[in-house]
């Protein structure tokens, strides 16, 4: 079966932009965070990293009520960035009581 030059065009034009829906999509994927509410979420290795501590550490404060945390499906706690702040001013007025 031939084909000719102007349908070979048309057919490589559709064969792109369906490239090009994909590479968006594929990008906003990517791009995408865990969010909950539009609220970003945080896991511990996260919260690691952002708060200087080890995993121990805000398993600790997890167990003593201190850190507000979420479980999903998946029974990992995750953590409302938005809610950080919060908790280092808390913190940061116990220890300096002490």
């Amino acid at each position: 079966m031939l084909v000719n030059s102007e349908d070979f065009e048309g057919f490589m034009k559709i064969i792109i932009s369906r490239f090009d829906k994909l590479d968006k999509s594929i990008e906003r994927l990517l791009n995408r965070k865990d969010a909950l509410n539009g609220d970003e979420l945080l896991d511990n290795q996260d919260m690691c990293q952002l708060l200087g501590v080890t995993k121990r550490t805000l398993q600790r404060y997890r167990q003593k009520g201190i850190l507000t945390f979420y479980t999903l499906d998946n029974r990992k706690p995750y953590y409302l960035k938005s809610e950080i702040p919060e908790f280092l001013i808390a913190n940061r007025r116990k220890n300096k009581k002490e």
